[in-house]
């Protein structure tokens, strides 16, 4: 799934949406509701403060001084508890805005993990999708592990699934020398003839045939041994390898 035109913020938004509705409804309804408690609170605040205020304000007589004394502290404890209460409201706000926050950084951070990624590939900027190269990273550690048939499966794999992407000539590269590493000649100048053909222009191009020449002339074809290398040095003059080409035929092998 690809949104290559959508800014972080309406990516968030959208994906919120989709991913997680009741989420985000049910902290939205949180967040209005504990701004309306704190309002209501702090009415009744201000409406007990202005009684107490009042009363203070009333001459009384002496008869009346104890009984006054008496509900002003009553109303000064509803005025603590009040603004105790408000203490509480705003805390659970602060709480309900946090999570709020810490579930758009979250979802924002799963989206990084699944959207495309522009990398550099063989020198080239590409856009590769996540499970491309999880499968490709899969086959070279297959490779690495010396554990070449698995290997040239998974890289046979990949080349299908993903015939346009930016790894598919290494890919290509590798599943020749998976069947190299396995001693099945045959297969290895199969694999990296194509490699050749679809894609000359590959940096991998060039090694690829010095081990296609290497086949020929373990199964004895030395006329088509010394094509490839005369190829390499024409084709690519300025390489290592046909240095090693130019090495190879001078030696006779």
């Amino acid at each position: 799934m690809k949104f290559p035109s959508l800014t972080k913020f309406s990516r968030v938004a959208v994906f919120a949406a989709l991913f997680a509705p009741g989420i985000a409804s049910a902290g939205l309804f949180d967040d209005d509701e504990a701004r309306r408690a704190i309002l209501d609170v702090r009415a009744k605040v201000d409406e007990a403060s202005a009684r107490l205020e009042a009363k203070l304000d009333t001459k009384a007589d002496k008869s009346s001084a104890l009984d006054l004394a008496n509900q002003n502290e009553l109303l000064r404890m509803e005025i603590a508890k009040l603004r105790g209460q408000i203490e509480v409201l705003t805390n659970d706000l602060s709480n309900t805005q946090r999570r709020q926050q810490d579930f758009y950084v979250d979802l924002d951070n799963r989206l990084r993990k699944i959207e495309p990624k522009k990398i550099t590939v063989d020198g080239k900027e590409s856009t590769v999708e996540v499970s491309e190269q999880r499968a490709y990273d899969a086959a070279m550690a297959l490779f690495k592990a010396g554990e070449y048939k698995s290997a040239g499966t998974a890289f046979a794999g990949f080349v299908a699934s993903y015939p346009q992407s930016a790894y598919a000539g290494s890919a290509q590269y590798w599943l020749g020398n998976s069947h190299y590493a396995q001693r099945d000649c045959k297969a290895t100048i199969s694999s990296l003839q194509v490699l050749v053909k679809a894609h000359p222009e590959h940096p991998k191009t060039p090694d690829a045939m010095l081990n296609i020449a290497a086949c020929h002339l373990e199964l004895k074809d030395k006329a088509a041994n010394k094509k490839v290398l005369e190829a390499v040095i024409a084709q690519y003059p300025e390489t290592e390898a046909a240095q090693a080409a130019k090495s190879r035929l001078a030696s006779g092998k």
